[in-house]
């Protein structure tokens, strides 16, 4: 069971490592809007205001995630870096994007992940991961349910032996509404990437800034079958259909991409 702390957090040197979520892929920052924001930029503006108001120092951080970044990929291009800056908090969410590749290797990913949890834990440094997002509602993406829910099982037995925290995503209820999501049906919306931090904030056993952050929206008027039968055509020539192109080119949406924030800055406090 959570233990929530209302003190100031204790984390000076916060790093985030992952892929498009962690990048913040769908969320445009309002300032600088061809730069992404996300739940990790607001997990530490936020952490950052609690600890200034409390009259510590800001929070330090840095964003190594890039989007379409394989867990190896993360574990040996991000990691090292990562270490290398110092953090006392890490997060550390990927595996996703191996998830929706056929063939994946559920068990060789918690293995790899792993090593890297007890490492960092080893070092002293404190560890964030975050389970899969429940896939049972988009048409094409529930095929990976079961392997997804097979990762979160380890995620948390993971968590559990290495003391570690996990963002429970697949527990959001939120998250079933498609208002959540971008009009891809893979990365989050802006209210999405919002309710995600504030579950970051619970996992790291803080109090939200919202108690109602993962209560269900208002329900919308059902839609006609025959619209979203429309909706899902144009959503898979718009969305899946490029994203088929590019693996068989074996080409990623993050091949020249670099990560935003490779050193520590301070992010304004919200």
């Amino acid at each position: 069971m959570t233990t929530h702390d209302s003190s100031a957090p204790r984390w000076t040197r916060y790093v985030a490592l992952g892929d498009s979520l962690t990048e913040g892929m769908a969320d445009p920052d309002p300032s600088d809007p061809g730069r992404q924001r996300g739940w990790a930029d607001l997990l530490a503006a936020t952490l950052s205001r609690r600890r200034v108001a409390a009259g510590e120092a800001p929070l330090e951080y840095a964003n190594l995630a890039v989007r379409g970044r394989l867990l190896g990929q993360i574990l040996t291009e991000q990691l090292p870096a990562a270490r290398d800056l110092g953090p006392d908090l890490v997060s550390l969410i990927g595996g996703g994007n191996d998830i929706l590749r056929p063939g994946a290797d559920v068990d060789r990913l918690l293995g790899e992940l792993e090593d890297a949890v007890a490492g960092l834990r080893g070092a002293g440094v404190d560890v964030l991961m975050g389970t899969g997002f429940d896939p049972a509602g988009s048409p094409v993406i529930r095929l990976t349910r079961s392997k997804v829910g097979v990762y979160n099982a380890g995620i948390w037995s993971i968590a559990h032996r290495h003391g570690a925290f996990v963002l429970d995503a697949w527990g959001m209820r939120s998250l079933h509404d498609w208002r959540m999501w971008a009009e891809d049906r893979i990365h989050l919306s802006t209210e999405g990437h919002e309710r995600v931090t504030q579950a970051a904030v619970v996992a790291l056993g803080l109090e939200p800034d919202d108690a109602a952050w993962d209560d269900p929206l208002t329900p919308l008027p059902p839609v006609a079958r025959a619209d979203q039968w429309r909706g899902n055509v144009r959503w898979a020539r718009a969305y899946a259909l490029p994203w088929v192109q590019r693996r068989l080119r074996r080409q990623s949406s993050g091949d020249l991409r670099r990560a935003k924030y490779p050193a520590p800055v301070v992010i304004e406090p919200r």
